[in-house]
């Protein structure tokens, strides 16, 4: 066991017994990597701020359930792609327009920092990840998580079953189907562009 997996383990046992400051170094280590995934599924910034603070909170409230057995990594992770899922869900139920809905979400996406500094590349970049979170927003939200956790995550197939409550044939249907759903959304967008 390495020395960063101590630390983390010491970290949980502090914070599960009411050390703040324990709890403290969890969120610096895990803020990243939650607002990403939150980020990736919700493709606005503003609701990525706020499922990282509520995936935070419920991590918090819900520390004492943790499985030490589990790895802490693929539980906090769980409960930030379930939180991104509820929301989805409710943004489906107060639907907007296609159109007024990427105008929103296009007027909220923000560059991440680029080192590089030559524009064009930095343009490119931009446009490639604002046409990667529109084929996301195709997918249904547990598609999206599944799609999120194995390609930005790395996470298994049982990783990903495990964190989605789901049998790990569920996940290989879904990334089956959602990796269909993505492929026919490029082929209609490249012959709309023709």
């Amino acid at each position: 066991m390495t020395d960063e997996n101590e630390k983390e383990r010491e970290w949980i046992q502090l914070a599960r017994a009411g050390d703040q400051v324990a709890f403290g170094r969890l969120v610096v280590a895990y803020q990243t990597p939650v607002y990403n995934l939150a980020y990736r599924m919700l493709s606005n910034t503003d609701e990525a701020d706020e499922a990282t603070q509520e995936t935070f909170l419920r991590v918090y409230t819900k520390l004492h359930t943790y499985d030490p057995q589990r790895p802490f990594h693929s539980w906090i992770l769980s409960i930030a792609s379930h939180y991104c899922i509820d929301r989805l869900r409710r943004r489906r139920i107060n639907w907007l327009s296609l159109t007024e809905e990427i105008a929103v979400q296009g007027g909220r996406t923000e560059r991440l920092i680029s080192t590089d500094p030559n524009p064009e590349s930095v343009a490119v970049q931009h446009e490639r990840e604002q046409q990667i979170q529109q084929l996301l927003t195709a997918l249904s939200p547990t598609d999206r998580a599944a799609i999120t956790l194995l390609y930005w995550y790395d996470h298994s197939y049982e990783e990903i079953a495990e964190s989605l409550n789901l049998t790990v044939s569920a996940v290989k249907s879904r990334l089956f189907r959602a990796r269909r759903t993505l492929a026919e959304t490029m082929q209609g967008d490249i012959k709309y562009a023709m």
